[in-house]
């Protein structure tokens, strides 16, 4: 049995969407700061979407 998320979807799939809506790009760092997660997990999970979306190569989609 896989070890349960410490972050539910919603907050994830909302980080990311806030996060490709912004102009200019903010700060990955300062934006994790604000929804209270840690910002390697934020930019894991903007990097894992720009890859299902065909953004971004080089790891396998999801």
């Amino acid at each position: 049995m896989p070890a349960p998320r410490k972050c539910p979807l919603e907050l994830r799939e909302r980080a990311v969407r806030m996060y490709r809506a912004a102009e200019p790009k903010p700060l990955i760092r300062r934006m994790a700061e604000g929804l209270c997660v840690h910002h390697e997990a934020l930019h894991g999970w903007i990097r894992y979407a720009e890859v299902d979306a065909d953004a971004r190569d080089g790891l396998l989609t999801t």
